[in-house]
This record gives C-alpha cells, structure tokens and sequence, in this order.
C-alpha cells in the first residue's frame, strides 16, 4: 500500500487581490507572523504526510523555492512542479500525476487556513482510508460562492453544486481534498466547463456516482478560512494574532509539528529558533525545547 503524497496548490494569479499580488504571489503574502502557505503545510504535516508537492506559477517558483527548500529542515520532502497556465484545481491531479505514481492523495489550496481542537484526529482519520476520496463540509453565511453539498433527507449526500445562485444547503466544501490513487485518471476524463477549467466539482462528482465519496463536517470547533481577498486576508491575520497571543501558541507553524511528529530533533529546532532570534517566532521555538 502506497504512503499519501501531499499536494499544495499555490499557482494562479491571485487577480482578486491585485494590486499586492501583481508582484508577489498570493500564498507568499503574510497571515499575522508567517507566509500563507505556511498554514497548508501544517495541515498536510498533522495528517502525517510528508513528501509534497509544491505547484506554482513559471514566475513565482524560485521564491517558493527559496522560502521552503527542499523540506529537510522539517523532515519533509519537497517536490516543485509548474502550472504555466491556471486551468481549474482539477488540473493539479494531472500536473501531479507523476509525482503521485499512483498513490493516494491529499490535495490543500494554498490560501487555505484550517483550525480546530479535533482537527488532526479528523484528518488522520481520513488518511486511514485509501479508497475513494473525502472532503469536508463547513457551514457558510455565503454558500453561493463556493461548491456546495447537497444532502438527501437522510443525510447522505445527493451532488455538490459549484457555485449555486440557490444554495441546497450552508455548507461549502472546503480546499482540502483527500482522494485515492485514481484521482489522475478521474481528473483526465473531466470535460473543461464554461469558463474553460478542470472543475474539482466534477472530479467529486465521479467518486459520488461510484458510492465513494465521503464528507465530513467540520462542526462550530473548527475554523476555516480563506484567505482570496482583501478583506478575508485580513480577517485571517487577525485570527491568528488573537489565538496567538491570547493562548501563547502557535497556529500553523510547520517547525512545531515537525517537531512533535519526532521529524526534527531538538538540535534542529534550536538552529531553526536561531535564525529567528529577533522575533516572537523564535523565542516560541527557543520555548518549546525549554517546556519539553
């Protein structure tokens, strides 16, 4: 049984919130004390995975590259892939494809920011499975600009509608999608919609016709949050700064994890503590070896 690789989608032209981006890709922006794409690594790294793909723009690769490295700093295994030209998240599976040789997947956008109590349980559990795919409901006041699960009166789910102009339900799927090895072959029978992209709808669609899709909704202990416009990038930093200094802890810090997965060691941690020695950040790191 293959291990699941990881996927962080960070291309696109981030149009939406222009004009910070017309020079800096949208994942590299800051949320309060760390770069975006920070915060879906971390949720990768709590389901365990630790080889990743990175995808991103032609342009913007050798910053992501000089930001992450290869991943051995965090245990990780970093692997760069291009997107030259955004064409829906379904895309991704077929970038990625050889990278995955077949193996199971959890794919995250990188503007993506996931938190709660339960949430790593909730994601190891949805590694467990290696067939078919789950993704996760979250209740929205805004359905209507997302995709959105539609649930019979049993409660289990009829379709996901992109984009609804009547939503069927509150709750949008998130960025986050954890899909068995077929997802490549899936995503390749997928016919470009409208507007001319791979929709991941319609991949979700193909493992619900075979009875294999599963959603799991993130309940009122959970937060997620996406990070696409002005005003949701700032709502973000500001919930990270509140929970950070209220509980004086970290929220999406990719050494944390490394280090509590046992993928770095105490000496690692310090040296990664040191390179942050004039910030809050690394007097955390210096903190956390202190505690232990």
């Amino acid at each position: 049984m293959k291990m699941r690789k990881g996927i962080i989608l960070a291309g696109g032209s981030g149009t939406r919130l222009y004009p910070i981006t017309m020079a800096v890709s949208k994942q590299l922006l800051p949320v309060f004390d760390k770069p975006m794409i920070y915060y879906p690594l971390s949720v990768l790294m709590l389901s365990g995975i630790r080889e990743i793909a990175v995808i991103t723009t032609p342009e913007d690769q050798a910053q992501f590259r000089r930001l992450l490295s290869d991943g051995a700093q965090w245990g990780l295994k970093f692997t760069y892939i291009v997107q030259p030209k955004p064409e829906g998240l379904a895309q991704a599976y077929l970038l990625a494809e050889e990278f995955l040789d077949g193996a199971p997947s959890a794919m995250v956008l990188g503007d993506n920011l996931f938190f709660g109590h339960g949430l790593p349980a909730l994601l190891q559990s949805a590694d467990t499975s290696n067939a078919g795919g789950t993704v996760f409901g979250y209740r929205v006041a805004d359905p209507e600009r997302y995709g959105v699960v539609d649930f019979a009166v049993d409660g289990t789910v009829r379709r996901i509608v992109e984009k609804p102009d009547v939503a069927p339900s509150p709750y949008a799927v998130t960025g986050l999608y954890f899909l068995d090895g077929s997802a490549p072959d899936r995503a390749r029978a997928v016919t470009p919609s409208a507007r001319g992209e791979l929709e991941i709808v319609s991949v979700l669609d193909s493992y619900l016709e075979d009875g294999d899709l599963r959603v799991e909704q993130m309940g009122r202990g959970y937060a997620w949050l996406d990070t696409g416009t002005h005003s949701s990038l700032l709502d973000a930093g500001n919930f990270v700064r509140t929970l950070s200094e209220r509980q004086g802890q970290q929220i999406g810090s990719p050494d944390e994890i490394a280090h509590e997965q046992g993928w770095i060691d105490d000496i690692a941690l310090l040296q990664r503590a040191g390179m942050f020695g004039k910030n809050a950040y690394g007097g955390y790191l210096n903190a956390l070896i202190e505690q232990a």
